[in-house]
């Protein structure tokens, strides 16, 4: 059977890595590439869409992590059917529209990674059958988001805008996970048919209230609504493009998708009703007030968008039946206006330089294509009869005016409605009037004209749509609104009308009476108020500077109380921490005393090992202000600790041991030449006296938990199924690769992401460094021409070791690990013997690309176990028969073991190469330790 929906999944994130790879000026290429994602997908997708119409939801299930319920499922029914076309079909008009908005200096590969980013992870969202699968979409939107808003980095605006929505949304996908933690409590599973189902046990248990008020935290904060909805006018310091999408099928409608994909479940209690509707009509009023008093154009449309977010809210939040479909309803016909008008105010913002509505008017003259398109999108967002926004507009008025069995909250809801309509009208109005009717425009920095004829088709084929669901809703719309409305309702969902003309009624009494009151309001205000100089500040921008503000400097009290910046101050918290966390089982009584026991009787071997170790950290201590000499001293314990791991049979540690010293000792050698040649005095005897007893604490607490792993009584231990399992199950010999490369495969993962990560930060560090004028050595560099030759003679042995470790690993001593040290060990000697510059001329090896590709290597040779429906890093095996060599066994976690390989070689190579390459510094500024803030650059920070 085909993967449609892996493969669905995949489009967008295998677009991005593509993208990745472009040069930045590749335009053209990354607007085709970037298309195709979203169309293939449509294709996907329409060929699926007969199973959906016909209540058949489409299900792909592989194991990921079955101890935490964590199954990598994907589940397409109706309502992700109709998110998935969403997504998909606006994110294909808002690449086309992108192509041309674009300015020549924007990166588009890089514009166009993070929208694919973007677009892959709100499709995760939607078709997510695991609700922790959904969340790590949910967080990946926050994510990609926040780069695209701050695309422009170099704008305060995008870089503030940036940081509070991912401040906002992040923090409302942390209570998410609570609230799906607990859901996963209460229910058992986490896999969303099955939380659908046992709606009835949520509502009923203990934990609903804290279930329904973190969930609600993250639909909120995700969807914009009061008091968090704040962020989302901010967010529009973002190039149109992502304004457009993010408003019209991403990300704010993340919220209200989870808010409908969770109705079964949470929904039919007062709570839910009281605490739902009130939020959300707040929202819808605040909003819509908000609208009328903006100046900018993508302004009015943000705030507008709240008010709109508020109404579906309002919706979902009545519960009833109908009040369900119309909610689902008015998802689609927002998508199509506020998409359409966000990218007409893109428009005008390109062909005028400025999308403020004091400078524009009059441009139906001057631009008469795009002002009858935008306005008729505008006249959709007013609900003008005849548009697709009057008919859901209808629909809400309608539910509004029945709430059942609720007599002060259907006056209010009722209420509600009546002032949005009257908002509504009120500053769609605005928007068609000081942009395109009167005179103007004034002071603009271009001659206005229309803009390229396929900029400009994405907002027809969008207006287009608005028309034709508005006159004929039962032929376009229909089949759409019945899939997803009857994936939340199932059986429940009710018989309903999608005619134009319902005759006379208080619904149509309703819209006539919020266009006539709407047209008032504006002219009145006209009339009463100068607009153009009322100047609104943003409360919730306010709070969030002055809560970050008061953030930061409580950090800062805080580090100079717990690290003051001295490696002293903080290595004492965490060796007291670490005594703390190690003692704690012990003084609370939840380990059994120690119990002595007879001393096994040791070699004579091992007491000179012993003997040695200990004079080794005796030196160590005595000669610590020498510290190239101490260096030496504590590379013999180094080396004492790997005959340790020889004496007791235990050849891979060992090997390890010794690589990582060898390493180590070329890392400190390079590091020693930035600091001072002796260490300081301790000049205070009670520090000395304070850090005897911490050390000597550390050291009798960690002897004592190794006397008590090692004296415990023996049950079944985990070495014995390890060895029971590694060659029948993962077919290899060598356990401890085994269990690095398959058992603990994830595990093993983490940590070259984490080492991956670690590199990468050195890096970033000291790219910019520069050194004292002291530490800079006159003349050129000595020579050491034997040491040279030596080294360069090692490298082609050594690369032929690495190469045999490498491939014995899985059955014998060795391993990627192994073998990416020994591959780094000759080039960090040259770099020490022969210096950076004469090694990179003769390699010029791109470390940063060798870790990249090893983590991908390695997350794909784990991922591939998924194509087999098994779990991630499941090992495979075959042994092939070649020509003149015979049987060859080989093992699938080669592949991730190779990756591997290339992150410990290429991280350990990125760490030295940057200790050996750091430059004198290249100012007389900086070499007279003078440093003005003015003298930095502010696009990187450097001194001029």
């Amino acid at each position: 059977m085909i993967p449609f929906l892996e493969i669905l999944l995949a489009l967008p994130f295998a677009a991005a890595a593509a993208l990745a790879l472009l040069r930045p000026r590749s335009r053209a290429t990354a607007a085709w590439l970037a298309a195709a994602a979203p169309l293939l997908g449509l294709a996907l997708l329409a060929w699926m869409t007969p199973a959906v119409l016909q209540g058949w939801p489409l299900r792909a299930e592989h194991a990921w992590i079955p101890q935490l319920g964590l199954d990598f499922t994907l589940r397409l029914d109706g309502l992700a059917w109709m998110f998935a076309g969403m997504v998909l079909a606006i994110g294909a008009l808002v690449v086309l529209y992108a192509h041309y908005y674009l300015a020549e200096e924007d990166s588009a590969p890089r514009f166009f990674g993070f929208l694919m980013l973007f677009m892959g992870s709100m499709l995760g969202v939607v078709i997510a059958g695991n609700l922790l699968l959904m969340l790590v979409f949910w967080e990946l939107t926050s994510i990609s988001s926040f780069l695209l808003i701050g695309f422009w980095y170099r704008r305060q605006d995008a870089r503030e805008g940036a940081r509070m929505a991912l401040a906002i949304t992040g923090g409302g996908g942390l209570a998410l996970l609570g609230g799906v933690l607990l859901i996963g409590r209460i229910v058992g599973s986490y896999d969303l048919e099955t939380v659908l189902a046992s709606g009835q046990a949520i509502r009923a248990s203990h934990l609903y209230p804290w279930v329904l008020g973190l969930v609600l935290a993250g639909v909120f904060t995700k969807s914009a609504q009061f008091p968090l909805h704040f962020w989302l006018p901010h967010a529009m310091a973002a190039p149109t493009p992502v304004s457009a999408y993010l408003h019209s099928a991403t990300m704010v409608k993340a919220g209200v998708f989870l808010l409908a994909r969770l109705h079964p479940a949470l929904a039919g209690t007062d709570l839910f009703f009281y605490v739902v509707t009130s939020v959300g009509a707040v929202t819808l009023l605040l909003g819509a007030w908000h609208a009328i008093f903006q100046h900018d154009l993508k302004g009015l449309l943000a705030y507008s968008t709240i008010s709109h977010l508020g109404l579906i809210t309002v919706l979902f939040g009545l519960s009833t039946p109908m009040a369900v479909v119309a909610g689902v309803f008015h998802i689609l016909n927002h998508a199509t206006f506020k998409a359409s008008l966000f990218m007409a105010a893109g428009i005008i913002d390109h062909e005028t330089g400025t999308r403020d509505m004091r400078r524009l008017g009059g441009l139906r003259r001057l631009m008469p294509a795009t002002s009858a398109l935008a306005i008729i999108a505008s006249l959709a967002m007013a609900g003008i009869p005849l548009l697709n926004g009057f008919l859901s507009k209808e629909m809400f008025f309608t539910e509004a005016l029945d709430v059942p069995g609720h007599g002060f909250m259907r006056l209010a809801v009722a209420l509600a409605a009546l002032l949005y309509g009257i908002f509504g009208v009120a500053y769609s109005l605005r928007f068609v009037h000081e942009t395109f009717l009167g005179e103007g425009p004034r002071a603009i920095e271009r001659a206005p004209h229309e803009p390229p004829r396929w900029m400009r088709a994405p907002v027809a084929l969008l207006v287009l749509l608005c028309v034709a669901v508005g006159t004929a809703p039962a032929w376009t719309v229909a089949p759409v609104l019945h899939a997803a409305a009857g994936a939340i309702l199932g059986p429940a969902l009710p018989e309903y009308s999608l005619s134009v003309w319902h005759g006379f009624n208080l619904p149509l009494l309703m819209s006539l009476c919020g266009i006539a009151g709407g047209i008032a309001l504006y002219f009145g205000l006209r009339r009463l108020l100068d607009l153009h100089a009322i100047a609104r500040q943003s409360l919730g921008r306010y709070l969030f500077r002055w809560n970050m503000e008061a953030l930061y400097a409580l950090a800062e009290r805080f580090t100079a109380k717990v690290a003051n910046g001295r490696l002293q101050r903080s290595l004492l918290w965490l060796v007291l921490a670490a005594l703390v966390a190690g003692a704690w089982p012990f003084l609370s009584g939840q380990h059994a005393p120690l119990q002595l026991r007879a001393p096994q009787p040791m070699p004579l071997l091992g007491w000179l090992l012993w003997l040695v170790l200990v004079a080794c950290t005796a030196f160590t201590i005595r000669l610590y202000r020498q510290r190239l000499l101490a260096l030496v001293v504590l590379g013999g314990a180094g080396l004492v600790v790997s005959l340790a791991f020889v004496f007791l049979s235990a050849p891979d540690l060992a090997l390890t041991q010794l690589l990582v010293e060898m390493v180590s000792l070329a890392l400190l050698l390079l590091g020693l030449h930035y600091l001072p040649a002796r260490s300081p005095p301790e000049r205070r005897p009670r520090r000395r006296i304070r850090d005897v007893l911490v050390a000597a604490a550390a050291g009798l607490g960690t002897g004592l938990l190794a006397y008590a792993v090692m004296t415990r009584a023996q049950g079944d231990p985990a070495s014995v199924e390890m060895l029971a399992r590694s060659l029948p199950e993962a077919y290899g010999r060598n356990v401890v690769n085994v269990i690095l490369v398959d058992f603990r495969g994830f595990d093993t993962f983490g940590e070259i992401t984490v080492f991956a990560i670690a590199a990468l930060i050195v890096h970033a560090l000291l790219r910019r460094a520069r050194l004292a004028p002291e530490k800079v050595i006159s003349g050129p560099p000595i020579k050491l021409p034997v040491p040279a030759d030596l080294a360069q003679l090692m490298f082609p042995l050594t690369l032929t070791v690495s190469v045999f470790l490498f491939l014995r690993g899985h059955n014998a001593p060795g391993g990627g690990f192994i073998a990416g040290l020994v591959l780094a060990v000759p080039l960090l000697i040259q770099y020490v013997v022969q210096g950076a510059a004469s090694v990179e001329s003769r390699f010029g090896f791109d470390y940063i690309r060798c870790i990249g590709v090893g983590l991908v290597v390695a997350g794909t040779g784990g991922a591939a176990a998924l194509l087999f429906d098994l779990p991630f890093l499941t090992s495979g095996h075959a042994e092939p028969v070649l020509p003149w060599i015979g049987e060859v066994p080989l093992a699938s976690a080669m592949v991730f073991d190779t990756g591997v390989y290339l992150v410990v070689f290429g991280g350990a190579m990125l760490i030295l190469s940057m200790l050996g390459t750091i430059k004198p510094s290249r100012t007389r500024v900086a070499q007279l330790g003078v440093i003005e803030p003015a003298s930095r650059s502010t696009r990187t920070g450097e001194l001029g």
